[in-house]
């Protein structure tokens, strides 16, 4: 035994020397390779692992320093929609049975709000100015501009129209609140009346909330001012529970007016009342009223339901392709609107400026949700409102400040 196994190490040793200069060769080359079926007999098996070589870094090259700024195309998602909004005329003129001297037409868009790339308004926003019937409270900076008309409902929307220069008028007939003078439907025509005779733009009718006496005093105004196209605010689903819906949405179609749907921040709601609407009124005369919430106050969820009713309405949802109100005046409700400087800390400015400022944020904001019809007190936002909207509908028209050189441009003080 002891003979075989020496005549196997001296077969190995004289194999490996047969080789080994090839497996040198290799290794040079390789620095490793791999035996594979090979079995190794040896008495001593030393391993040696020697440190690798480090390459040799590149040598480090400055990268240039850019001359000019990169210049990339842009091409404009242009797409398009299977549904479009319906066209809702406001006001007739003497040749279409009314009296005004000019109508409003809403609605028509099929893209989303100002998308002009793909396919410009069929009509432009337009702004409503509020004014009361009966005496209210109203935050100084709103009342001085109105304060010597205050007390004349007919004065009060000539101003509006003639120096701050309203699209329409809102007159809300608060004088008929049951809880508060409750004042006849007579009265509040005579009121109308007076108001369309005092201006030629179209006319919005304001209730008081109440399912009962709104329906009176809607219905009995509807007859009166028969093809003046007046809009009713508001039906609700709580005239539907009261049972005043379907007789107040017959007069008003009867005698050719428009009613506003109003819901409070639910599209199904909204659904459900449109549905009961169509069997009434053509869908022609229908606008959507989706609430409003003042900036600071909620405004992002009455943006996100506006937003959601538009896009659902492109989308051929027939239950909301109507035009929507929304009344940006809501903002005077909110504390910042109204509260002296010193009640709120001197950061937050005079009120004189807050106020308008704050119910101009407001309808900004919704007109690019889509909203169509802005309902508005202050004269400082309708001017601001309507300069906006210029801008927003005059796509490549509006004068920009220059900023081609912003890189190098460097700010001072």
């Amino acid at each position: 035994m002891g003979e075989e196994k020496e005549r196997r190490e001296e077969t190995a040793e004289s194999f490996l020397a047969q080789f080994l200069p090839e497996i040198l060769e290799l290794l040079s080359k390789f620095e490793a390779i791999e035996l594979e079926d090979v079995e190794i007999y040896a008495k001593r098996l030393a391993l040696e692992f020697l440190p690798a070589v480090p390459a040799a870094a590149p040598p480090t090259v400055a990268p240039p320093k850019p001359v000019e700024l990169l210049t990339e195309g842009f091409e404009e998602p242009v797409m398009s929609y299977p549904g479009r909004v319906l066209e809702v005329k406001l006001g007739a003129t003497r040749s279409e049975g009314g009296t005004r001297g000019r109508v409003v037409v809403i609605g028509g868009e099929t893209c989303p709000p100002f998308y002009l790339f793909e396919s410009p308004p069929p009509h432009r926003p337009v702004v409503s100015m509020d004014v009361f019937d009966a005496k209210i409270p109203l935050p100084k900076a709103y009342k001085a501009h109105i304060k010597d008309v205050i007390h004349d409902p007919a004065e009060w929307a000539k101003r509006h129209v003639e120096k701050f220069g309203a699209d329409m008028i809102t007159i809300h007939l608060i004088s008929t609140d049951p809880l508060g003078e409750d004042k006849p439907a007579r009265e509040a025509a005579k009121t109308v009346e007076e108001v369309l005779q005092a201006v030629d733009v179209p006319i919005i009718i304001g209730g008081t909330g109440d399912p009962h006496k709104d329906a009176e005093v809607f219905q009995y105004i509807a007859e009166m001012a028969a093809g003046e196209r007046l809009m009713f605010s508001s039906l609700t689903l709580d005239m539907a529970d009261a049972g005043t819906l379907e007789p107040t949405a017959k007069a008003i179609a009867k005698f050719d007016h428009v009613v506003l749907a109003f819901t409070p921040i639910d599209l199904n709601l909204a659904r459900e009342l449109n549905r009961k609407l169509y069997e009434f009124v053509p869908r022609e005369s229908i606008i959507m009223d989706l609430t409003t919430a003042a900036l600071g106050y909620g405004i992002e969820y009455s943006y996100t339901i506006m937003e959601r009713a538009r896009l659902a309405a492109l989308m051929g949802d027939k239950e909301l392709q109507h035009p929507m109100l929304a009344a940006a005046s809501n903002s005077w409700a909110a504390r910042e609107a109204w509260m002296k400087e010193e009640e709120l800390g001197p950061e937050w400015g005079p009120r004189e400026l807050r106020g308008p400022l704050w119910e101009t944020l407001t309808g900004l904001i919704l007109l690019l949700a889509g909203v169509d019809l802005l309902m508005v007190g202050h004269p400082a936002t309708t001017r601001t409102l309507k300069k906006f909207i210029d801008t927003l509908m005059s796509r490549g028209k509006a004068k920009g400040a220059d900023i081609a050189n912003w890189v190098s441009t460097s700010l001072e003080g």
